[in-house]
């Protein structure tokens, strides 16, 4: 695994998260008065999750030679070489199919939902980010520090 794309990934997620974070989420009213705000949810949202599954998918290929294609697919080969607990796991694969919806589906997704996923789903995201790398943290055998 090849520490700067681990680096870089892990900094786009959370700086996707702080950019949803900023909005204000603790309130939909507030929220859904500005427009704006489901564009930069949306597009946040999506950007992190991108970031995050493939992120997944670096350390399946580069730490385990496994090629995935799937986003879907992605959070089960993360379980089964141990990187990710079953729950973390089914939260990812969850993840994966709302990211897919927001690309192919994005005219079915009320602004509540994608509220309410920015508003109280965050933290579930970020659970899964942080273990895949406390994983990679305990196995610094596996990443190649070349530039």
């Amino acid at each position: 695994m090849r520490e700067k794309i681990i680096v870089e990934r892990a900094k786009w997620i959370r700086q996707m998260f702080a950019g949803l974070r900023s909005l204000p989420l603790n309130n939909y009213d507030l929220f859904s008065s500005d427009p704006r705000n489901f564009a930069s949810a949306e597009s946040y949202l999506r950007r992190g999750l991108e970031a995050l599954l493939d992120l997944g998918r670096h350390v399946l290929a580069k730490g385990f030679g496994e090629a995935v294609t799937e986003y879907k697919q992605i959070s089960l080969e993360l379980v089964k070489f141990d990187i990710l607990s079953t729950e973390n796991s089914e939260k990812l694969r969850l993840l994966a199919g709302y990211r897919n919806r927001l690309v192919h589906f994005y005219h079915e997704i009320s602004d509540h939902e994608l509220y309410e996923i920015c508003s109280k789903e965050l933290g579930d995201i970020e659970q899964v980010l942080e273990e895949i790398l406390t994983w990679i943290k305990n196995h610094p055998d596996m990443i190649d520090k070349i530039l």
